[in-house]
């Protein structure tokens, strides 16, 4: 191997930090899902229809040909966009009213009401929020039987499923049985999907809907209340030039920092000047963050914020953010699109200020982080 951007650890997992490395990995079709707990889920029972992070291959191509209709940036701009608006709104009326928040509350329902529409979760009992903060703390357990600690996470982590189905799954599904609506549950009823399974397809995309949108619009904004220049440059700025904004923040820190595959056949893959070869039963972990800074990819400077920087082709403004390949995100237009309408009305508001600083998390596993207690305030009337 030659370039040091491709290298087998000595736990035998392969380490992937270069750009055309990294998208060879999540592009090729002799990779699969590895990590998010894929494992746990490849112990259910065949009969059990996969959610679909955790399918591969043609089935997993055909579900998302079917479903990418729900994403694109047409139908999000027709569909959704003053629904964004509305929402956005009814958020920063919270702050309007109290004259000081905390912008993770406010992100979260504006990410949770967002993705609810385009999912069908519309008929959801109070608390959403709270439960699926639950569902997805700050620091997770690892369930199993072998000891208390194990066992209580088990637990703990069924009785959360069982609130989300028959507080917000169970709900949506009865209007949509006795008449379908234009929306991913509806879909998910025509492919003959049981309550169990639409419930793991609901908890995966409020983990990419929900949970990671939340945690960008407060990344983005810290960036913005720190650094005057840049603020000052989105607020006079167009939308394509915001959304620019946007996606080079999102390179610089993106939610999800590593991606894991497995291999089925032995992969080629580009590796400095030359190629490295992975073998087959492989895990190899793309280091999302280290790509992204890959100057090959993104150009001098990688470490600086420069929106609408030259790339390399085929390098998406994001990089590797939004994952690439079959599975790459399918709503990262929906996510750039209400952090935008969210983050631009904010900013226009009188006297906004932040009074203080998020404290800072990590999901190790994933290299993710969470921001919390970062709080606004206004000049009030």
């Amino acid at each position: 191997m030659s370039g040091g951007t491709v290298v087998r650890g000595v736990d035998g997992v392969w380490h992937v930090c270069g750009h055309a490395a990294g998208r060879a990995v999540l592009r090729s079709a002799d990779t699969v899902q590895a990590g998010l707990g894929v494992e746990t889920v490849e112990k259910l029972p065949p009969r059990i229809r996969r959610p679909v992070l955790y399918r591969d291959g043609a089935e997993h191509r055909e579900y998302r040909r079917q479903t990418a209709k729900f994403f694109t940036p047409r139908r999000v701009d027709e569909h959704y966009r003053g629904l964004m608006v509305e929402i956005a709104e009814r958020q920063l009326d919270v702050l309007r009213r109290d004259g000081e928040a905390e912008l993770s509350t406010l992100s979260f329902r504006l990410a949770i009401d967002v993705a609810a529409a385009v999912i069908g979760l519309t008929e959801s009992r109070p608390g959403i929020d709270a439960r699926l903060e639950r569902f997805f703390p700050e620091q997770f357990g690892r369930p199993g039987f072998t000891s208390l600690a194990g066992l209580r996470w088990f637990v703990r982590q069924n009785l959360q499923f069982l609130g989300i189905y028959l507080k917000d799954v169970r709900p949506a599904i009865r209007p949509r049985r006795r008449a379908r609506r234009d929306d991913l549950i509806s879909h998910l009823l025509d492919e003959g999907c049981r309550d169990g399974e639409i419930l793991g397809e609901v908890i995966t995309f409020a983990a990419a809907g929900m949970v990671t949108t939340r945690e960008f619009v407060n990344l983005a904004a810290w960036h913005l209340f720190t650094d005057r220049e840049l603020r000052h440059s989105y607020r006079r700025s167009p939308e394509p030039a915001r959304h620019a904004i946007l996606h080079e923040l999102l390179r610089l820190e993106p939610v999800v920092g590593n991606l894991k595959r497995r291999t089925t056949a032995p992969i080629t893959v580009p590796d400095g000047e030359g190629t490295a070869t992975i073998p087959a039963g492989a895990v190899v972990d793309v280091a999302v963050h280290a790509a992204n800074l890959d100057p090959a990819a993104v150009g001098p400077q990688p470490c600086a914020v420069r929106p609408s920087r030259p790339l390399a082709q085929g390098v998406t403004p994001a990089a590797l953010s939004f994952g690439d390949g079959p599975h790459r995100c399918p709503g990262a237009y929906v996510a750039i699109q209400e952090a935008d309408i969210f983050l631009t009305r904010l900013f226009a508001l009188p006297g906004l200020r932040m009074t203080s600083p998020p404290r800072v998390a990590m999901k190790p596993d994933i290299s993710a982080y969470e921001l919390r207690g970062l709080r606004i305030a206004i000049d009030r009337p």
